[in-house]
C-alpha cells in the first residue's frame, strides 16, 4: 500500500472514530476498537445504539475500505497511526506507550542472526500491549520465510482488544493472545523466544512472588526482575530471551540477585544500548538484553556482546555496528 493510501484509511478511521466517541460518549481507545470490529466484520455492532443517518454515515465510510486489498504490515501501521493519534487526545502512561519500530527491527535483525531458522519456531511475548512489537517482528519474520505460532500476555483488557482487532486485520492466524498477569504462571508451552519491553516499576501484589528468586525480603519487589525471571522460565532448552531494560540496569546494587537469577538458569550473551536518538535522554535510554537457556548445545560467550547501536541516521557507522554483531556470532555463539 502506498503512504497515500494508508493516510486516506487513517482518516476514514478517525472519522469513524469521531462519530462513535461523539454518539456513543466512549472513550477514543474504546471508540477505536469499536471502529475495527465494524471494520473486520463489515457491520455497525451499536446500530442498535445510532440513529439511522449515523448508521448510513458509518457504512459510508467502511464501504470505501476493502480490508482485503491490504498487506500485514499495512494494517499493522494504519493501526499505529490511530494509536499514536490517540496519545496526543488521552493520556497515556508510559508503560503503555507502543514500543517504537526500529527496536522491533533490530530484535528481528538480533533473532535472524543468533537462532537458526529451523531453531524458531515459537514466540512469547510477556507484555504484548497493542501487539505492535509482536506485529513487527512477526510480519518481519514471515517474509524471511520463518513459520511461528506465537503468544501475547496483557492483563490491561482495552490494550489486549486492540492487539487482538489489530491481529485480526493483519491475517496473522496463528497467534493467541492472554488475558493475564505474566507474573502468574502462563498456560502455554515453553517457548523459543520471549521478548518483552519491561514496565519499569514495583510489582504491588507482595503474596504472589514468593517463590521468584528475583523478589526482595522486604517491600514490593521490582516488576522487571520478575518478569525476566518469568520470560526465561518460560524458554525451552537453548532458546533465547530478548528484553528491552533501563541501559543502566546493572549499575544498580540490587541487579546483582537478578544477576544470579539469570545464572541460574541462562547465559547472559549480551547487553546492546539502542540508539541514543530514540530518547529524550540518557537517563531515559534503553538497551537490549539477551539470555540463552541453558540445555542442549547453548553454552556462554567467550566474550558478551557490549556495545552501542549508532544513530539509524549515520548509515555507515549502523552498516559497520552490524556486521560487527555479525561477527560476534561467528566467533561465539554459532
Amino acid at each position: 500500500m502506498q503512504l497515500k493510501q494508508i493516510e486516506a484509511v487513517y482518516q476514514n478511521l478517525t472519522q469513524s472514530i469521531e462519530i462513535l466517541q461523539n454518539k456513543l460518549s466512549l472513550s477514543y481507545f474504546d471508540a477505536l476498537i469499536e471502529t475495527l470490529e465494524n471494520l473486520l466484520e463489515q457491520t455497525i455492532n451499536a446500530s442498535d445504539e445510532l440513529d439511522d443517518s449515523t448508521v448510513n454515515e458509518l457504512k459510508k465510510i467502511y464501504r470505501q475500505i476493502d480490508v482485503h486489498d491490504f498487506e500485514s504490515e499495512d494494517w499493522r501501521q494504519v493501526v499505529q497511526l490511530l494509536l499514536l493519534g490517540s496519545y496526543k487526545k488521552q493520556a497515556v502512561q508510559p508503560n503503555h506507550q507502543m514500543t517504537p519500530d526500529s527496536i522491533g527491527f533490530l530484535l528481528t535483525f538480533l533473532m535472524q542472526k543468533l537462532i537458526k531458522k529451523s531453531n524458531l519456531h515459537t514466540l512469547l511475548d510477556l507484555g504484548v500491549g497493542t501487539g505492535n512489537l509482536l506485529s513487527v517482528i512477526i510480519n518481519n519474520l514471515k517474509k524471511a520465510g520463518y513459520q511461528l505460532n506465537a503468544y501475547g500476555v496483557d492483563n490491561d483488557d482495552t490494550l489486549l482488544s486492540i492487539a487482538d482487532v489489530s491481529t485480526a486485520l493483519q491475517k496473522n492466524e496463528n497467534v493467541e493472545l492472554l488475558h493475564q498477569d505474566a507474573i502468574d504462571e502462563i498456560m502455554v508451552p515453553k517457548v523459543d523466544v520471549v521478548v518483552s519491553d519491561l514496565p519499569i516499576g514495583y510489582y504491588p501484589i507482595d503474596e504472589r512472588v514468593q517463590n521468584f528468586k528475583s523478589k526482595v525480603e522486604k517491600g514490593h519487589s521490582f516488576a522487571h526482575y520478575l518478569l525476566i525471571e518469568r520470560g526465561i522460565n518460560q524458554l525451552a532448552d537453548a532458546g533465547w530471551g530478548f528484553f528491552i531494560i533501563p541501559s543502566g540496569l546493572f549499575e544498580n546494587e540490587d541487579a546483582q540477585k537478578l544477576l544470579k537469577t539469570i545464572q541460574n538458569k541462562a547465559f547472559l550473551q549480551g547487553i546492546l544500548n539502542l540508539p541514543q536518538d530514540l530518547f529524550v535522554n540518557e537517563k531515559s535510554r534503553k538497551a537490549i538484553m539477551m539470555v540463552q537457556h541453558k540445555g542442549q548445545q547453548a553454552h556462554q560467550a567467550q566474550q558478551i556482546l557490549l556495545g552501542d547501536f549508532p544513530s539509524m541516521k549515520n548509515q555507515a557507522e549502523f552498516s559497520k555496528f552490524l556486521n560487527e554483531i555479525d561477527l560476534w556470532v561467528k566467533q561465539n555463539i554459532k
